[in-house]
């Protein structure tokens, strides 16, 4: 099918805005030096934020895998950047101090992680960030039985480190793969209805399990970006002019693009940020090659995707 759509790709980017100073009289009388010093060092203390997810979190198959791991504390040592890192960045682009750890490995179900790493990643987290494989199971595509189970499991080991946990889960995208080719669980459907069961999916396992709060839509955004003419609909025919491939090659996983939008979305969601704040001249897509226009314009998806509308303060990055 020949292409004839090319994206419109403009933002207003939006004005940083630096928080007014604070007058004498907002403040009560200084503490003891004791106390201001205890206060102080409690204050210094990151935001601790744990993902554990397979090749859909690390970046596999593309630039995000290994990008800026020394960023983030990989907890099995191999050496992952991924969507950790890009939301690392993105919070310091932000002028926001978290520490990001993340606990991956390709391939592989939220059972699989209960089963062999939990011991690694039992401790107390301020937020914790989980990730199901892209299908639930390999089975029954789609069936979110096993992801209640295991969710469940998880929610319940992090609360009782820490009772006040923010618990997320990542509802991942449509596959290409899964959709154009035939006799696939999703053949000859819209390219927007696997993202939109798996959703589905990771809602009723929200549902059911009080602990879990937001389902960040990274399927959802994807989604937007092709109905908003961001992103080409069918990799298999080729991609338009001006606008962007979301997944690699294996039409599979998702190309830099792809991770980009997810960690944006990601990010988003969990500090409230509007990502396009950011504009043109962001790190990260600069550094994954990454065009401004494109940047821009998944900013602005992320944002429409996720309603966020704190603006943060941008501080150079390193």
């Amino acid at each position: 099918m020949r292409k004839d759509r090319v994206a419109g790709v403009v933002l207003a980017l939006a004005g940083v805005v630096m928080a007014p100073a604070a007058s004498a009289q907002d403040h009560p009388a200084s503490p003891p030096p004791s106390e201001t010093t205890a206060a102080a060092a409690t204050a210094e203390q990151p935001e601790t934020i744990l993902f554990i997810g397979n090749s859909f979190t690390y970046g596999g198959h593309s630039a995000a895998w290994r990008y800026r791991a020394d960023s983030v504390t990989d907890l099995n040592g191999d050496g992952v950047g991924g969507v950790p890192a890009l939301f690392k960045l993105f919070t310091v682009e932000a002028g926001l101090d978290y520490a990001v750890s993340l606990e991956t490995s390709g391939g592989k179900t939220l059972g699989w992680h209960w089963d062999h790493r939990r011991d690694v990643v039992d401790r107390s987290w301020d937020h914790v960030v989980l990730q199901d494989l892209s299908t639930f199971t390999r089975d029954n595509p789609g069936d979110p039985a096993t992801l209640i189970a295991y969710a469940r499991k998880f929610a319940n080991l992090f609360k009782r480190a820490n009772p006040d946990v923010d618990i997320s889960m990542i509802a991942t995208w449509s596959r290409p793969d899964l959709t154009y080719i035939a006799g696939k669980r999703w053949s000859g459907q819209p390219i927007t209805r696997m993202a939109e069961d798996i959703r589905a999916g990771y809602d009723k396992a929200k549902a059911e399990i009080p602990a879990i709060g937001t389902i960040h839509p990274v399927g959802q955004a994807f989604s937007r970006a092709i109905a908003d003419g961001v992103a080409d609909p069918d990799p298999y025919d080729g991609i338009a002019f001006g606008q962007i491939d979301l997944w690699t090659y294996d039409q599979y996983h998702a190309s830099s693009a792809g991770y980009y939008l997810e960690a944006l979305v990601i990010f988003a969601d969990v500090t409230g940020c509007d990502p396009t704040g950011f504009g043109r001249d962001e790190i990260a897509a600069s550094e994954l090659g990454i065009s401004p226009l494109a940047a821009v314009a998944l900013q602005r998806v992320a944002q429409q995707t996720t309603g966020a509308s704190r603006v943060c303060t941008a501080v150079p990055a390193q």
